[in-house]
């Protein structure tokens, strides 16, 4: 039995045919501050909440002043050409590997049902001063053929490591419930707030995909400014532009 629990807080379920975007914190948090800064800088609103007994116990001020549990949102943008995506994101993920495989499931589920044509899970992975690249991952060989159609290289060798947390499951298990998954990793120097992969992770999507994201690395570095105070309120933004964070997170793909 799945343990999740979904929690509207308007009209139950996602709008149909929309791209789902996900990502949530890990290396560098490349693919959460883009969704962040859609969120700072778009018309959104939040759609409901994705409930877990395996979320870390600790529940947390909103920007109302009101204590919330801890989840992951399901929100909705309006992006500038009028097209709407959704997101899903959060600051947590589950803490046992039942619970990562249950949230995925469930988030499987809402993609499927709202028949969404695209799912992109964002990502980002360690790597030296000077890579840059783009890994597109594909767990299903129709999909990667369409991708590779577009002249979308897709990798074959990485991640050599695997992926791991819900990231890694959304996107292996996306092919037993039809829907079409797409992983999207940005090298990172591995900082808690890596603003130049973001940025860099942003314009890739909009030249691939056609997603008229419009992010800038303003907004980026703004996005990152209250990131960093929920996840380390000593921290400055220009401590990790520098890169003065004393040590690169040993994790692959999150």
């Amino acid at each position: 039995m799945n343990r999740s629990q979904l929690h509207w807080l308007g009209e139950q379920g996602l709008p149909k045919h929309c791209t789902i975007i996900e990502a949530v914190p890990g290396v560098g948090n490349v693919g959460k501050l883009v969704i962040d800064g859609l969120l700072d800088k778009h018309p959104s609103r939040t759609l409901g909440w994705l409930l877990h007994p395996d979320f870390p116990p600790h529940a947390t001020l909103d920007d109302e002043g009101l204590i919330r549990p801890p989840r992951l949102e399901l929100s909705s943008v309006l992006l500038p050409d009028g097209s709407t995506v959704v997101t899903v994101s959060g600051m947590m993920q589950p803490l046992t590997a039942a619970g990562q495989f249950e949230v995925s499931e469930s988030i499987l589920q809402l993609a499927a049902d709202s028949d969404s044509p695209q799912f992109l899970i964002l990502a980002g992975l360690a790597s030296g001063l000077d890579d840059r690249a783009i890994h597109v991952i594909c767990s299903d060989a129709k999909v990667r053929s369409n991708l590779e159609s577009e002249d979308i290289t897709v990798s074959r060798g990485q991640p050599e490591g695997g992926m791991i947390g819900i990231a890694g499951m959304i996107l292996s298990l996306a092919p037993t419930r039809g829907v079409p998954a797409v992983g999207i990793v940005a090298d990172t120097v591995g900082t808690s707030a890596d603003v130049l992969a973001a940025d860099r992770l942003a314009k890739w999507i909009e030249e691939a995909f056609g997603i008229p994201l419009d992010l800038d690395l303003d907004t980026t570095e703004r996005t990152a400014v209250h990131l960093l105070e929920a996840i380390d309120p000593t921290g400055t933004i220009e401590d990790y532009l520098r890169g003065d964070e004393p040590e690169v997170s040993t994790d692959f793909y999150v």
